[in-house]
């Protein structure tokens, strides 16, 4: 509290834009493009969903976005940062208990994926609702074949004990179908964790167009599905991407940055 006024998201960017330096900085930056380009792409859902990173140079703590924000006025100086307990570290104590709930999960059991993506993308729900999940028919989606789990829905994710089962189901993939839920994915770098999800959510889309049509569906053959997939490892996902989406925000609005 400031005096007798609470303190806000702006009041802490404003204190605080010229304190975080290095990697953090870096990461903060890297944080608040990705909630902007969700933003830009479609993938946000008003002032709900969450992306985060780990703090680097931390074993659990991370980043995320002050709850009731809407995410193209996410920045990278107004991140609260938690810890895995929830105890807020530095900012507003406003933080989404799924959010931390669905995300510590994560971060908790695997320190390989720095970045987490969840998100509740309309027009790709359905699939979350099939009892098949996602069926590969394009190559766009090879790249995450046999990366792809599922977890079960146990309503709003607000207690702890979720977070075992969807670190369970996580382990070994890259991308998570939250049936009747959403969708979660996971990255080493921002750049991985949203193309993850960019090509999650086209897979999606695709798969409900092509059986939309009332035409017959031919997913292809098996053997080619796992040689597409060796194929896209020698192309990291988000290496070539990032950089271009980089200049996309620049060239919309740079404030992401501040």
């Amino acid at each position: 509290m400031t005096g007798n006024r609470e303190v806000t998201a702006d009041d802490f960017a404003s204190a605080n834009a010229g304190s975080f330096t290095g990697d953090e900085w870096q990461a903060r930056i890297d944080l608040a493009a990705m909630y902007r380009l969700a933003a830009h792409f479609g993938y946000d859902d008003l002032v709900w969903n969450h992306i985060t990173m780990r703090v680097p140079g931390s074993d659990h703590d991370f980043f995320l976005n002050k709850f009731g924000l809407l995410y193209n006025e996410v920045t990278a100086s107004n991140l609260i940062k938690v810890d895995s307990d929830g105890t807020v570290l530095e900012g507003p104590a406003d933080v989404n208990t799924a959010g931390f709930v669905i995300h510590s999960a994560i971060h908790n059991d695997f320190p390989k994926w720095k970045v987490v993506f969840h998100a509740h993308v309309p027009d790709a729900l359905a699939v979350t609702a099939l009892r098949n999940g996602l069926e590969h028919l394009v190559q766009d989606t090879s790249m995450l074949y046999g990366e792809i789990g599922y977890h079960d829905w146990e309503g709003l994710s607000l207690t702890l004990e979720e977070r075992e089962r969807l670190a369970k189901n996580m382990d070994g993939n890259r991308a998570l179908i939250m049936r009747n839920h959403g969708f979660l994915t996971v990255g080493e770098t921002a750049g991985e964790a949203f193309m993850v999800m960019h090509y999650l959510i086209r897979g999606c889309r695709t798969l409900l167009k092509a059986h939309g049509s009332g035409l017959d569906v031919d997913p292809g053959p098996t053997d080619i599905w796992e040689l597409s997939k060796r194929q896209y490892d020698h192309f990291p996902l988000g290496k070539h991407e990032w950089p271009a989406l980089l200049r996309l925000l620049d060239q919309q609005d740079p404030s992401y940055r501040q």
